[in-house]
Formats: structure tokens, sequence, C-alpha cells
């Protein structure tokens, strides 16, 4: 399979979705069947959460161009944004010139912590709890044998001392392929009367961490500067001008979390589409841009020895390709499906890379020609509907009010007018 698709966007929605299904090798009954109503039947999702009375749509997307270790993939993306899509999949084109992304991930621990409160003698506890790792680590993992029986389990514990006799406990769980966040509050609510009794305190919230630094994902990707010349500037230029953008936000917490809402642009599309908790990592990516105790960002990009630029990225990645939504939400099934994710650890490399994408394009725009030409281009699409344009006149109102520069609802109406006299 490969991931270059040239010419795809201009293509009409059904020769798209025709493209799609013969290059990912998917029927496209089976394509169009999944995202049917956005891929969750009403019959599905009146019994998935509380109080529901339909359903939600957004655009789901492909990006492309992406080749993460090696190996084309095409990524599914949903979001509401426009040119998010357009944007990452240039960008990944871009890096593709310099050999692909580059990606690991760790071991997918998740962190459960118990909370200890009024322990009359700290190091006291401590040591008792220690001493009694194995027999934790045994009680724990005695509360979820689902996740025993294929491999996975609590692997070892931390004690952290909060000050004012306020201990918790961090069991450190593998998850395997799933999120973990149900597992590891199992193990922390089955374990936590144990370690009350050995430290001598009182038990209080048995909860995961949304903080998951023991599931951090690491990208890397080259881009040659002869692919990175933008109009009259060179790719010298522009390399240098993403270096430096770069490092405003190494400098500046205001500048440092838009440039990190620009990662979690491509990341939140991809974690949405294959059913994930986009909240729970948001809340993970933030914390750690912030673990130094001031707020940094999550990307950098530096010049390379050869002269080429280079980024790199790194954050937590806490993500599923079993259970919960994913269980039920035929879009999600197909999303994971399409970009042919065998486990959580590809698919959080994936997302990782979209990250990186979507950091490089919203930089290069920003250091060059600037961001709203080309956003404000595929705005225009969505003001022409708003103005009541249909099929074809929807790109000629859009054509027309982005030319004159003015995209507004009113010239997009009275531009629609005009088509339709």
């Amino acid at each position: 399979m490969s991931s270059r698709m040239p010419g795809f966007y201009s293509l009409s929605l059904e020769e798209r979705k025709r493209v799609a299904a013969a290059a990912l090798g998917i029927e496209l009954a089976e394509l169009e069947h999944c995202l049917e109503a956005g891929g969750l039947p009403i019959q599905k999702a009146e019994h998935a959460i509380e109080n529901v009375i339909g359903t939600y749509a957004l655009p789901f997307a492909l990006g492309l161009n992406f080749q993460v270790n090696g190996v084309d993939r095409v990524l599914p993306m949903v979001v509401e944004e426009p040119s998010v899509v357009a944007a990452a999949s240039n960008a990944a084109k871009l890096v593709r010139a310099g050999g692909g992304f580059h990606a690991e991930v760790d071991e997918g621990l998740m962190i459960a912590q118990v909370q200890l409160d009024g322990v009359p003698d700290v190091q006291v506890a401590r040591a008792r709890i220690e001493d009694a790792k194995v027999e934790i680590i045994a009680l724990a993992d005695s509360s979820v044998p689902n996740i025993i029986a294929r491999g996975g389990g609590m692997r070892d514990l931390e004690i952290r001392d909060l000050g004012d006799g306020l201990l918790v406990v961090h069991l450190l769980v593998d998850t395997l392929d799933a999120m973990g966040a149900n597992i590891v509050n199992t193990m922390a609510e089955t374990v936590a009367p144990t370690l009350a009794s050995l430290s001598g305190g009182r038990v209080g919230l048995r909860i995961l961490s949304n903080l998951a630094d023991r599931r951090l994902v690491r990208v890397r990707g080259r881009v040659p500067t002869s692919v990175l010349a933008v109009g009259e500037q060179s790719g010298e230029e522009v390399r240098d001008a993403i270096v430096r953008a770069s490092r405003f936000a190494e400098t500046d917490p205001y500048r440092a979390v838009t440039h990190n809402k620009g990662i979690m642009n491509g990341v939140d599309a991809v974690i949405l589409a294959t059913g994930n908790d986009f909240r729970a990592v948001e809340a993970g990516a933030h914390g750690y841009a912030a673990r130094s105790g001031k707020y940094s960002p999550l990307c950098t990009f530096r010049v390379a020895e050869d002269g080429a630029l280079e980024g790199r990225l790194e954050m937590p990645m806490a993500l599923g390709v079993v259970g919960g939504m994913i269980r039920v939400h035929e879009g999600a099934q197909l999303a994971l499906k399409i970009a042919r994710v065998d486990s959580a650890k590809t698919l959080a490399m994936l997302a990782g890379a979209a990250g990186m994408a979507s950091n490089l394009a919203a930089l290069r725009a920003l250091a060059t020609l600037g961001i709203q030409r080309g956003h404000m281009a595929l705005h225009a699409r969505q003001v022409a509907i708003a103005a009541g344009a249909r099929g074809h006149e929807v790109d000629r109102v859009a054509a027309a009010i982005n030319l004159i520069g003015s995209v507004t609802l009113d010239e997009a109406k009275a531009e629609l007018a005009r088509i339709r006299s």
C-alpha cells in the first residue's frame, strides 16, 4: 500500500471513496457502511452513554503521504477545523523526502495512584510497603485476570512522600493494547485497604493518572532544504525561520501553548478517528509540557549537521486499540483498519507522527506566507455552505470570495446570488 494519492483532494466525494477503497484494499461497500451515520448507529449510541437523543457527526478524512518507520500509512483523521488534514498531509510529504518519520514508544505502563492520608511515620510505612511489594503485586493482578492471561499486569510500585503525612503509592501496570483506565482503577481499589493497613494511614483517592510519563512516544523527522522553499524564500531561509519559531516557543510559554495546540491538531484528529480518549491525551500532554515548572513545546526543530531541518517530538500517548468505544463504534474500527494498526504502540507512533506533521506545517506557514492565506482559502468553503451554496456552487463561491480577500458570510451570499442569477 502507498500513502501517496496525488490529486486526491481534487476528486469528487464519490471518486475519493472509490480511490481510497482501492488503495487501502477495503471493499467500497464496507467503507460506506462503516461511515454511515458517522460510524455509530443510533441503536448503539443509545446504550454507549447516558441521556442519548442522537449522534453528532464530524468529517472523517485521510491523512496522506505518511511514512513511519519505513512503512506507508494512511492516517484516519476526524477534525472540524479546515486545513488541518491538508497541512498535515503536505508536511508528511516534506518529511517523506527526508526518509519519513522515525518513531519509538515506551512499554505501555499506566500509573494508578493510591492516596494515603494521615500516615504517622512515613519512613516506617515506606519500608513496610516495599517489603510487601510481591504480595501487593499479586493482589493487584488477582483483580484483573483477563489482562494477566494476555501477558499484562502490575510490574512495579513507587512510593512518593508529598509531606504532612501524605503518601501516594503508584502502581505501574502494563495494560498491553488497552488504554487501561478501568484496569488500573480496579487494581488501585483492590490494593488500597492493604496499603492503608501497612502505612497506618487512611485511604483517599484511588484513580489512574493521565500524566502517562511511562508511556512516551518519540518521533524524529528530517526535511531536506531542497523541498522547503516557499515563493521567493529559499529552503535555507525557510529552515532558519522554522528554527527561530521553535526557539520562540521554547522561550515563551504564551507561544508554547499555541505551538502545542498545533501539535494536538494532528494528534487529536487521529485519536478521535480511532475512538480513543483525546481529553486524557490532551491533559497528559500539557502536564508533560509543564513538568520542569515551565511550560515548554513538545516538538522542537533544529538545523542538522548536514543542513537539513530536523524535528523531535516527545510526549505521553496512552491509547488503546481494544475495549471502550472502539468495541461498538464501526467508524473507529474502520479507522484502525485504514491505518493498518496492529497494536496500541503502533497507533501511538502514528498519532505522534501526525502531531509533528501538523506542527511543521503550522511553523512553515507562520514563518513564510502567514497562517491565514491557506487557512482562509479552505475556510471559504465553510462560509459558502453557510451562505446556502450547494454542490458545484460551493467551490465557485469559495473561490470568488477568497480571490477578493473578503471571506465573509455577506460576501458569500452576494456571490451566490450573482451565480444563481
